[in-house]
């Protein structure tokens, strides 16, 4: 692993970290107590946190995104820790679960629409979007949804950074 190896993980950390304190800032502010309701009756017992999170997983299609949107919900205070344990879980399943289902059907990875679930390729769609909301948009809610969403792209850029930056450790460990 060299220099630029290491810059590549502190920077993609950096991405992360601010991605995900911008995404928690924009929570904040647009939920308004709403959210608030709406997470703490979907998840008002483990088992139902546990649906969630298989079903979101399954929506988005990365259990990293929506740990990591969870993450930002308990750190913005929409969500307490033990709501946040069963919608982990459920996303770690619906990873699982989605995989299996993908594997059985036989749907390989090369399909554009299965390249659009990824949340690194849907993630610039949601910058983009983003900065429209913000830029030509005067609306306070709109502005706040596309901090939200360049938030989110930016965690996911920073996310990918960090993946790219330590693959040359796994050919490492392979020659051990």
């Amino acid at each position: 692993m060299d220099i630029f190896s290491v810059l590549g993980l502190v920077g993609g950390l950096s991405f992360f970290l601010f991605g995900m304190h911008t995404m928690g800032q924009g929570l904040e502010k647009l939920s308004g107590g709403k959210m608030e309701r709406i997470l703490e009756k979907l998840t008002d017992n483990t088992f139902k946190g546990l649906i969630l999170g298989i079903l979101v997983t399954a929506v988005i299609q990365s259990s990293s995104a929506t740990t990591v949107m969870v993450v930002g919900f308990v750190n913005s205070g929409i969500m307490k820790l033990s709501q946040a344990i069963g919608v982990i879980m459920g996303a770690n399943m619906g990873t699982t679960i989605t995989s299996w289902i993908l594997s059985l059907t036989g749907i390989e990875g090369d399909s554009v629409f299965i390249k659009l679930l990824k949340p690194t390729n849907f993630a610039p769609v949601f910058a983009v979007i983003g900065v429209i909301l913000i830029m030509f948009l005067k609306d306070s809610k709109k502005n706040t949804l596309g901090s939200i969403l360049i938030g989110f792209a930016i965690l996911m850029v920073g996310m990918d950074t960090m993946s790219k930056a330590v693959e040359p450790l796994a050919e490492y460990l392979l020659l051990r």
